[in-house]
């Protein structure tokens, strides 16, 4: 597709004629500098012929199935030409002026290859949102935390993040990616299906010298849970599972096979206190989460590149010591 434009917003769509009926509006009002697609992952519901109807200046590419989010945004990103795609959920309201910040930062900074805006949560403004916060970092162990959310601890925002820095990953809700670094890392790895495969993917940009970053001055909301809320037992099941993907592929042995051991401890301890929950569907979701992954750990493995990096990927060593026995459950107390 032919563009002239530094920036192309590609949302992926499933089944969601309702979110982009929500959605959309701000979207296409507060865009002007980039070209807007909607990618559709196989919709049954009237979601396209509603684009087409309401949006014609969108330009639609129809997917042959539903291949998850990390297919759709594969398949997807091949029909997009613009040099920077931000790739963002079909649940996200923009703000006024959210795009100049981040086309300013990918111009004055070319080390920059991944990014995000600050996210806040849709239904409390005031606060940030489970899925990227204020950008995203990782423990030592591979549990992911972000600033203004660690595990389920959502902060206010009080402008105590309103400093752009460098990340560890940037959030799947809205990631801005230069296209020569997408297809450089051969996009996402769809064995993940969806859930954590951006942090993949920002791992393995982190493992060849790439930089994230947070940008600051823009700002999104995020309503999550749209496609998979986190009392589904399906997210549990593709959370655990990805994050031992993640430290297979991207941590170097014989430290990756430590940490696996490590996390088959601690996600057994998960289970149990799923169990004294009263959510046993969770327990078998960690429970198949492991399964599935020494299943597929040949495969896996073999998808890890050769020059694994040493370097420290976190300053922090146990987020869960932290977080549930020294109750620091805020991000500047973990500095």
């Amino acid at each position: 597709m032919k563009t002239t434009k530094e920036i192309a917003v590609v949302i992926l769509n499933w089944n969601g004629r309702k979110l982009l009926e929500t959605f959309l509006p701000s979207v296409v009002n507060y865009s002007p500098e980039a070209q807007l697609y909607v990618a559709d992952n196989a919709s049954t519901d009237d979601s396209v012929d509603f684009l087409q109807t309401t949006y014609p200046e969108i330009q639609i590419i129809q997917l042959p199935e539903n291949g998850g989010y990390a297919k759709g945004y594969n398949q997807a990103l091949q029909q997009v030409n613009e040099p920077i795609h931000i790739l963002l959920n079909s649940d996200v309201e923009v703000s006024k002026n959210w795009l100049p910040p981040i086309l300013a930062h990918f111009k004055n900074h070319p080390e920059t290859a991944i990014a995000q805006p600050k996210i806040l949560d849709y239904k409390k403004p005031n606060y940030f949102e489970y899925a990227g916060a204020a950008g995203g970092f990782i423990d030592k162990l591979g549990y992911p935390y972000c600033r203004g959310r660690i595990f389920d601890t959502l902060e206010e925002d009080t402008h105590q993040y309103n400093n752009s820095c460098p990340i560890f990953w940037a959030s799947g809700a809205c990631l801005v990616i230069r296209k020569e670094v997408f297809l450089s890392l051969n996009g996402f790895d769809e064995d993940y299906f969806a859930h954590q495969e951006e942090i993949d993917l920002c791992w393995r940009a982190f493992n060849k010298g790439f930089q994230s970053y947070y940008i600051a001055e823009s700002t999104v909301y995020h309503l999550g849970g749209a496609t998979l809320s986190k009392m589904n037992a399906k997210k549990t099941f593709l959370n655990f599972r990805n994050s031992l993907y993640n430290l297979l592929k991207n941590v170097a042995t014989p430290k990756a096979y430590f940490l696996i051991f490590i996390r088959l401890c601690l996600d057994g301890l998960a289970g149990v206190f799923f169990l004294c929950q009263g959510k046993p569907k969770h327990t078998l979701a960690i429970i198949h989460a492991h399964f599935s992954f020494y299943k597929n750990s040949v495969k896996i493995y073999k998808k890890r590149n050769s020059k694994v990096s040493y370097k420290p990927y976190s300053n922090v060593n146990a987020l869960i010591i932290n977080y549930f026995i020294k109750s620091q459950k805020n991000y500047k107390n973990l500095k």
